[in-house]
Formats: C-alpha cells, sequence, structure tokens
C-alpha cells in the first residue's frame, strides 16, 4: 500500500518513514509542500497521505481540502499529524474530510492503531 507523508520538516518526515517501516510499510514516498504532495498524487496512487498539519506556503488543512476537492483523489485516505491538539482544528479537519488525527509525539503503536482505524483492520 503506497503512503505519502508530507512534512516541510526532513526530520519528521525520516521520523514518520521509520515508523512506517517498523510496522511493515514499504511503498513511502515523501513530499516536503503541499503543491509537490498533489504532484505526487497525480502521477501515482497513494492509499494513504499522512500530513503535518502546520506548513509553509500550503498547511496540511489546505492539502486536505485540496484533495476532497479533486474528484480523482478525493477517496484518499488521509491522516493529519500536529503538535496541537486544539479542539476547532480536529473539528475542523473532521468536517474538512480527515480519516484519523495524530497528535504529536507519537509511537508506531500510535500509528499503527490510527492506520488500521482507517481501514477497518
Amino acid at each position: 500500500m503506497p503512503v505519502l507523508v508530507v512534512d516541510d520538516h526532513r526530520s519528521m518526515i525520516a521520523i514518520v518513514r521509520s515508523l512506517l517501516k517498523q510496522i511493515g510499510f514499504e511503498e513511502i514516498d515523501e513530499a516536503i509542500t503541499g503543491a509537490e504532495a498533489l504532484r505526487k498524487l497525480a502521477e501515482r496512487h497513494h492509499s494513504l497521505v499522512v500530513s503535518d498539519w502546520y506548513m509553509e506556503q500550503m498547511s496540511g488543512y489546505d492539502l486536505l481540502k485540496e484533495i476532497r476537492s479533486d474528484s480523482e483523489l478525493a477517496g484518499t485516505r488521509f491522516i493529519m499529524v500536529t503538535a496541537e491538539s486544539k479542539t476547532e482544528n480536529v473539528l475542523a479537519a473532521k468536517k474538512a474530510g480527515v480519516d484519523n488525527y495524530i497528535v504529536k509525539p507519537f509511537n508506531a503503536q500510535t500509528l499503527r492503531s490510527k492506520i488500521n482505524a482507517v481501514f477497518g483492520d
């Protein structure tokens, strides 16, 4: 199952990539901007996007809205990662169509449980 990790900090991409590998994912792509993520999603089907909320230029929230408004991408599963658990952010993300939400810091077990919840495993 191809996964796209989106974060404007390469160190966070490396952490999420490592956690995904620990729980058995092998096809992991990365993007450091929302625009790059949209290009990669257009080029190749990804079953899941794991995106940071706070990014320069295009936030994870804006990326989510772009994906949900595109008929080709709308069904892509999306997990938002953030350092803040503000209720208004969680509600806004849910309203925009996020599949799940992870608050930093998190470990492989948390990531696995969030992914399993999204895919119904």
